[in-house]
């Protein structure tokens, strides 16, 4: 049911999109997530994995269920895939086939780390980009590009030393690179705080202090974060990785590090594009039903909708979720695409 989609919507989206969706429905490479009924209706959400760590590949088809069964989002999800198995396999940086899907998307979600893709693929994210449109960033997003194999986009790498894109799209779009854990990777989890001066914004409606949670740690970012960044939600440092553990006292949580930002883009063709970046967003801290309300508010108010945003939006899951853990290569094995759609 789930990867079905109404026959006349899928005609109009193919015409007006050069049959990617036929060709990814047809070949297994992504899915596809009919919206429902919601504020959501007519937009087009692509939301992209690529990273090796935190599980995008389980996280991002939740979120993609959650936006479109309860906020009427049409969303694509695409995936890195083995060219010769066809199945996922997060380790795999240089596929993630049906980027053509961003030609017409509304919103691009990502969920990236150290992607080095061919220019054929890289071409429709760097187009996606630089017309204007909005992006929403997780977790290791912030070093989303390591491109080695072609030179034709290397600003966008989270290395880059020219002071027109330094440290590439990280720092360009989502307002931070990557620089190094803050709390202790494995043994410290984050609780979420809201910045007091912030409590009102659209994507904090229905979210309380400690309501977001991630068994993920706090990342460092350099402060403060460029002027154009607004931070929304401080990361505090938590001794220990259950919900209700304690707080860890000392530096680590004076001053607090900021774990969710508003940024504002000016693309190459003059738009100036809304940004929302968050170092959570691992697919375990989207167990927490204040993480999830984070970002699906933020999808919201990316795509121009924040007026729509609920008091509590409705964010219970679709389906069954238990997500793997994060961890290097502890990915589930033999995987497709189709097996994330139920």
């Amino acid at each position: 049911m789930a990867r079905s989609i109404n026959v006349l919507i899928l005609l109009m989206i193919c015409a007006s999109s050069g049959f990617w969706l036929k060709a990814l429905l047809a070949e297994g490479h992504g899915i596809v997530f009919n919206g429902g009924e919601g504020p959501g209706q007519g937009k087009h959400i692509v939301l992209v994995s690529g990273d090796q760590e935190y599980r995008s590949e389980e996280g991002l088809p939740q979120l993609g269920k959650i936006l479109s069964t309860h906020h009427g989002f049409l969303c694509t999800v695409l995936f890195p895939i083995d060219p010769k198995s066809g199945e996922i396999d997060p380790n795999q940086t240089s596929n993630i086939p049906g980027l053509e899907a961003l030609d017409s998307a509304d919103l691009m979600i990502v969920a990236l780390r150290f992607l080095d893709l061919p220019d054929e693929q890289m071409k429709h994210f760097v187009d996606y980009l630089e017309a204007g449109n909005p992006v929403i960033g997780l977790r290791t997003s912030t070093h989303a590009f390591d491109l080695k194999r072609s030179q034709t986009y290397s600003k966008y790498n989270w290395t880059n030393k020219d002071k027109s894109y330094e440290n590439g799209f990280g720092r360009q779009v989502l307002g931070e690179t990557w620089i190094r854990h803050h709390g202790d990777h494995g043994t410290q989890s984050t609780r979420g705080l809201l910045a007091a001066v912030q409590r009102h914004h659209p994507i904090l409606r229905g979210i309380k202090d400690g309501d977001i949670w991630g068994p993920t740690d706090v990342y460092a970012v350099a402060l403060p974060l460029p002027e154009n960044c607004t931070p929304l939600v401080m990361g505090q440092v938590v001794n220990g990785m259950a919900f209700h553990d304690a707080p860890v006292e000392g530096p680590k949580n004076n001053p607090m590090i900021p774990v969710a930002w508003t940024n504002s883009y000016q693309s190459a063709s003059g738009k100036v594009a809304r940004v929302f970046t968050t170092t959570m967003g691992a697919a375990t801290d989207l167990e927490a039903e204040g993480t999830r309300r984070m970002i699906v508010n933020a999808a919201y108010w990316a795509a121009g909708l924040e007026g729509q945003i609920a008091d509590r939006s409705n964010v219970t899951t679709v389906g069954t979720f238990q997500p793997t853990c994060f961890g290097h290569n502890a990915f589930v094995k033999g995987k497709k695409p189709s097996d994330y759609a139920k």
